[in-house]
């Protein structure tokens, strides 16, 4: 080869690489994580899950893989905006997570970018996928059905108070999971008469406690709910100071001081959401992968808040709990 030739052909390839560069970054996969919380109250160790379960799949964060994080910060209504946007931007996949009305947002958004989401209620009767074995369209993800845990949070609450005259039920309104019929059918079991408070931001938090101050109501039963999540410290400080026994649906609650908890292990959820995206990252369709069921349930009672409240919490609920805060 000519020395003139040799020149050429190395000033040639040098100019391709920043082309080649800009090539690799370009293919380098996008998430769409889509979520009604905040991310000043996601702890690190669940969305260190969430990566743990992509790299089990081959993906890391920063490395092969980018994601885009849209957070609706307990703010249902900003959700179809986040979602249009990471249709926008062509992800290639959204992770619909912290629970309704998430999934469904990512539904109605986009009929063909895959989406994995988490969710509380029965994804049939929400409308998100055909069955759970083949779920069929673009949507595919885990599910705890917390309806079913909300039937044994209330008989928990009453073993606690077996003489509770009212037991309050805190719901959000605005999500769209069917919870509350689980825990009409249990109170009717139960003999238990509870009344029906509604909140859908930190205000209504608030007017709600007054409503328990005035009904005299003994105890609390929350819904599965992220404005609840995002709002547990709110939550907590009120129980504490009107003395109220209250039961909630993730481990978070009781760590802040809550009484007790009973519900599905919100790490191993965020785990498994990020496996099933790995998967879709490397070629599965949602259609074909089945809905998975979250069934490691964990029961949390905090003994200090106990105390503080004057209750003795019998032998047999304490000799069922996975942790026990003292």
């Amino acid at each position: 080869m000519r020395r003139r030739d040799f020149i050429a052909g190395t000033v040639a390839s040098t100019a391709a690489w920043p082309l080649a560069t800009n090539a690799q970054q370009r293919a380098m996969p996008v998430i769409g994580f889509l979520s009604t919380l905040s991310p000043s109250n996601m702890a690190a160790n669940v969305m260190n899950e969430f990566r743990q379960g992509l790299k089990d799949a081959g993906f890391v964060e920063g490395q092969n893989v980018k994601i885009e994080y849209r957070w609706a910060e307990g703010h249902y209504d900003r959700l179809p905006a986040l979602a249009a946007d990471l249709v926008h931007r062509q992800v290639a996949v959204i992770a619909a997570t912290g629970g309704e009305p998430s999934p469904q947002v990512a539904k109605a958004a986009t009929r063909t970018i895959p989406v994995v989401f988490m969710a509380n209620g029965d994804p049939i009767a929400a409308g998100l996928v055909a069955s759970l074995n083949r779920p069929g369209g673009n949507l595919t993800g885990v599910t705890i059905f917390g309806m079913m845990a909300a039937d044994k949070r209330m008989e928990l609450l009453r073993q606690l108070m077996p003489k509770a005259g009212m037991i309050g039920y805190l719901m959000n309104p605005n999500n769209p999971n069917r919870e509350f019929d689980n825990v009409q059918t249990a109170a009717r079991s139960l003999g238990q008469q509870i009344l029906v408070l509604n909140a859908t931001d930190g205000r209504e938090i608030d007017f709600a406690f007054v409503t328990i101050a005035q009904q005299r109501v003994a105890g609390l039963l929350v819904a599965s709910d992220p404005l609840f999540f995002d709002r547990r410290d709110q939550l907590v400080a009120l129980a504490a100071r009107q003395a109220i026994p209250a039961i909630y649906y993730l481990r978070a609650f009781p760590q802040a001081g809550g009484l007790l908890s009973y519900g599905n292990s919100l790490t191993d959820m965020y785990r498994q959401v990020g496996t099933y995206t790995g998967r879709v990252l490397n070629g599965e369709k949602p259609a074909d992968l089945p809905v998975m069921q979250s069934t490691k349930f964990e029961l949390v009672i905090n003994l200090k808040t106990a105390k503080a409240l004057g209750l003795e919490i019998p032998p047999t609920l304490l000799a069922l709990a996975d942790e026990v805060i003292e």
